[in-house]
């Protein structure tokens, strides 16, 4: 039975979500104390790290490498640096690694012949930015060796059983060795980042495969097994690597979480928050997700890891997130003083200080007047008069990090 496929090679726009003027202030000064490290979260790996996505635009991308920035945050400060290249084989990969390891710049055709994805000549063109993510990171994510198995795929008939069993055999050598090369060179520019990375599940449904089905997922299993084999040497050496197991998820659920139905192979949503789960899981032990999900009026707040939990919803006037100053003051653990005579709020918390007066455009932050695009105000709700503050300057002038994640409608504010 011929079972065809076409693989679009896209670029990665890259995963930075926008902020948008959470604050309303005009260049509020920074706090001079350094500011507490992010959780670094290097990925590469293919078009799964990609997030490729066959019905949408690049931009539009959401894979399981951005619903990782999500988690982070909710655990604390987080950036995520994406060098994922659709196309990619593991040969391509220990070429692209072993030119981050020497520093060299190097091309896309040196690191894989025919790479359509544009960001690989990006990439190849300045390995010392990658080296220097790669030394600084926290955690490394990895997927590869879906397009080592593909060219098996995509000859316009699936092979036979007695064809396939020694193809995958060689292709398993090669993935090894690469793969192999891949944790080491990563392991010597930081021998202290955990690696997780994870097998490669097997996307054709029992339905199109018919007969050879058992034989393809035991061909995935065999790539798992030959992954743990090589965690297992990593970490005899030293390493901190561990395989993140996806083919079990997808098995038997091919039609329901990749979009092979059009001929692709790629997760659909519901793959990818899989694979994000999986990961996380991995990563921090839990996958997090709001309580309650905020309406299109309104936005959550995630402060310290803890969403905030109040009868008073936050506020957003031409952009700027207000919060009632009572909830976000404890949330932040900042002690607060209200002076009534001037009705002016002031919040101090680790040597820092806001004073935040209402209906005023101009405040003080650590001492410095600062002017706000919309001042504090009152208002009334459910029955209580309460004091609503801008959000972003508030808690950046107390040194803490704001982060604004539009798919989720959140605000992520970590110390």
């Amino acid at each position: 039975m011929k079972f065809l496929f076409k693989k679009s090679l896209i670029a990665l726009a890259g995963t930075a979500l926008a902020l948008p003027l959470l604050g309303g202030a005009a260049n509020p000064p920074r706090a001079e104390a350094a500011a507490a490290q992010a959780y670094k979260i290097v990925s590469f790996g293919d078009s799964l790290t990609v997030g490729y996505q066959p019905d949408k635009a690049s931009a539009d991308y959401y894979g399981f490498v951005p619903r990782l920035l999500e988690q982070g945050l909710f655990h604390g400060r987080t950036e995520v640096d994406n060098y994922g290249i659709s196309g990619l084989n593991s040969t391509g990969l220990e070429h692209y690694v072993e030119a981050i390891k020497s520093g060299t710049p190097t091309t896309a055709d040196a690191i894989q012949p025919g790479l359509r994805d544009p960001n690989a000549s990006v990439y190849a063109s300045n390995p010392s930015k990658a080296r220097a993510d790669v030394a600084d990171a926290d955690v490394i994510t990895i997927t590869i060796g879906g397009n080592d198995l593909l060219p098996l795929l995509t000859t316009g008939t699936l092979p036979s059983e007695a064809e396939l069993t020694p193809q995958v055999t060689a292709l398993l050598q090669t993935y090894a060795v690469n793969v192999g090369e891949v944790l080491g060179d990563l392991r010597e520019i930081n021998p202290d980042a955990r690696i997780v990375i994870a097998d490669q599940y097997q996307p054709i449904p029992s339905s199109a495969a018919k007969d050879l089905y058992p034989a393809l997922n035991r061909a995935a299993q065999s790539y798992t097994t030959a992954l743990d084999g090589l965690v297992s040497q990593q970490n005899a050496a030293g390493g901190h690597v561990e395989a993140v197991h996806v083919v079990s998820l997808f098995a038997g659920r091919e039609l329901q979480l990749t979009h092979i139905r059009d001929q692709d192979i790629h997760p659909n949503q519901a793959g990818y928050e899989l694979l994000a789960q999986a990961f996380a899981k991995t990563i921090w032990g839990e996958y997090r997700t709001l309580n309650k999900t905020p309406d299109a009026t309104t936005l959550a707040v995630v402060v310290s890891g803890k969403e905030l939990n109040t009868a008073f919803k936050p506020i957003v006037k031409n952009g700027t997130t207000f919060v009632v100053l009572r909830d976000i003051t404890d949330a932040l653990g900042a002690a607060l003083k209200w002076e009534n005579k001037t009705s002016t709020a002031s919040m101090d918390y680790n040597g820092r200080s806001v004073s935040i007066p209402v209906g005023q455009k101009t405040i003080k932050v650590n001492g410095q007047a600062v002017t706000v695009k919309i001042p504090a105000f009152t208002q009334k709700v459910n029955g209580q008069l309460k004091t609503y503050v801008p959000l972003a300057v508030l808690a950046d002038g107390l040194g803490f990090d704001v982060q604004y994640n539009a798919r989720l409608r959140t605000v992520f504010v970590s110390p």
